[in-house]
């Protein structure tokens, strides 16, 4: 594995040419992954990744909470670094903000479909009205 710190730097645009399921990239805490070969093999789904290609996807990714071993895992994926530029540099950070909000700024949609609304909470909203339901029934018999 080689030191993030000895990869090549690249630029926001060289990132964003890669938006695709065929050529996946995403930056993480300014480090560039290509995460083509890895879309399939995603826990989560290839469209999670899909939908952040070719842009920063350091705060979906740490909102996810992923574990140690993936963000170790993540390292493999590796191909640059995030190049800083004068004034770039705020403009995401400044972006990202109404969506982590907590809903200020983020759709509906966005929220509904997020992973901690898609992978937990509605299905233990779901396991726990059906185990009152199920109780009730059984009260009843």
């Amino acid at each position: 594995m080689v030191a993030i710190e000895s990869l090549p730097e690249m630029t926001e645009a060289e990132v964003a040419a890669h938006a695709e399921k065929d050529s996946l990239w995403c930056i993480i805490d300014g480090v560039v992954y290509d995460l083509t070969k890895f879309a399939d093999e995603h826990p989560g789904g290839d469209q999670v990744l899909v939908e952040q290609a070719g842009r920063d996807a350091t705060e979906p990714f740490n909102d996810v909470g992923h574990s140690a071993d993936a963000k170790e895992m993540a390292k493999e994926y590796a191909i640059g670094r995030l190049k800083a530029t004068p004034g770039a540099a705020k403009a995401p950070a400044a972006q990202s903000k109404p969506a982590a909000a907590g809903g200020c700024g983020a759709s509906f949609k966005d929220i509904m479909t997020s992973p901690t609304w898609t992978n937990f909470l509605i299905p233990t909203a779901v396991g726990i009205l059906v185990f009152v339901l199920y109780k009730g029934v059984q009260r009843l018999l």
